[in-house]
């Protein structure tokens, strides 16, 4: 899944303190006045942050600590527009993170290269809430290093203004002349490969090199079609009508319906295959203070922030406290529901089917290679 973009320094350390350990502090009156901090990398858009009235996340979970806990803690919070920006900057070494938000293929890797801490879970008893079918998938088989944040599907968002509805259809609408100048793709190789992949019904997760080159020529025919390659640039050109084509995940086409011009008509479809994602919460080892940033976790599967951002980034969410809560359903509607939430019964099946894995570091740096090629190009 994909959202928008920031950077910040090298946090400094913060103390690593129980709770029995703070409340006995601050009931001795001889506490220490510094504030705990937590540093949060999210996604851009992907959680309720307090505008147009919205609840507000952060602040919200800082007056709760307050109040839980008797000590202040500052939330520093970052956004990035891709998982691979996110790892980059934290393989560099140049960041300190206490919460990261990746996506399943990502979780994979990092937990392979010792990059995520073990979560104890004894202290994120909301994970209860989880539905049984977001865990043990195979980027966390022993469910040890996540917790489900959101999940969704791919899709094509379009213009039908702009697009006949007879070729709303497929993946081929993409490749469609008739649109060019007008086509927006995605900027990260996994998903823009898989584009070509799930239309030409290649495996998205093969090693077999000669199928990789295969769909960087069917990217290199699409090539001269394409307005621009984006991520978070999608929403100003989708709803603003400068572009009339794109693909992109599910939940931010209602994001995109509720600021669209008045002269666009954004619809939405499913291709008959497509990426199923989950993204989840994740302690990265770089972690300064682990206990924190579980509460942190447990406190974002809670009834309240869990609806709140729900609601405010439109994902779907594997978590009952929000897909049976009856005025979430109610305030989505049925249509909406339907979007997000399709096959929920046989999520795992479809998941398995078509969810990215995490690619070899040999097939990985191929990959790479040809997506230089086609940028360069």
């Amino acid at each position: 899944g994909y959202r928008k973009g920031g950077t910040k320094m090298k946090k400094t350390i913060s103390l690593l303190l129980s709770a029995v350990i703070l409340c006995a502090v601050f009931l001795s009156g001889c506490g220490s006045s510094d504030s705990l901090t937590l540093n949060v990398y999210n996604w851009g858009e992907y959680i309720s942050d307090g505008s147009e009235g919205s609840f507000d996340t952060i602040r919200e979970f800082e007056l709760w600590y307050k109040e839980t806990y008797g000590q202040s803690v500052k939330v520093n919070y970052d956004t990035y527009a891709s998982n691979e920006d996110m790892y980059n900057k934290i393989s560099s070494g140049a960041v300190s993170y206490d919460v990261i938000i990746p996506s399943d293929y990502m979780i994979a890797r990092m937990a392979q290269e010792d990059m995520l801490l073990p979560l104890d879970f004894a202290n994120i008893p909301n994970y209860q809430y989880i539905d049984e079918g977001f865990r043990g998938l195979y980027y966390d088989a022993e469910n040890l290093y996540s917790v489900p944040y959101t999940y969704g599907v791919v899709g094509i968002i379009y213009n039908a203004n702009v697009v006949d509805e007879a070729d709303a259809r497929g993946w081929d609408l993409m490749w469609n002349d008739k649109y060019a100048g007008s086509i927006l793709q995605f900027n990260n190789s996994r998903d823009a490969f898989a584009t070509a992949q799930y239309k030409l019904d290649l495996d998205v997760n093969s090693t077999d090199t000669a199928l990789w080159d295969k769909a960087l020529a069917e990217l290199k025919a699409q090539a001269p079609l394409v307005k621009s390659y984006v991520m978070d640039e999608v929403y100003n050109m989708m709803e603003s009508g400068e572009a009339a084509v794109a693909p992109y995940y599910a939940g931010d086409y209602f994001t995109m319906l509720d600021a669209q011009a008045e002269d666009v008509d954004l619809r939405f479809y499913y291709p008959e295959r497509t990426n199923y994602f989950v993204d989840a919460m994740c302690i990265p080892s770089c972690c300064q203070n682990k206990e924190l940033a579980e509460i942190f976790i447990n406190y974002m599967l809670s009834a309240e922030p869990a609806i709140a951002n729900a609601e405010y980034v439109y994902y779907a969410s594997p978590n009952a406290l929000v897909y049976e809560d009856a005025e979430y359903i109610d305030s989505l509607g049925q249509e909406a529901m339907d979007i997000l939430y399709p096959g929920i019964e046989n999520f795992s099946e479809l998941y398995n089917a078509y969810a990215f894995r995490n690619l070899g570091s040999e097939t990985l740096g191929y990959v790479n290679s040809l997506w230089e090629d086609l940028k360069i190009g």
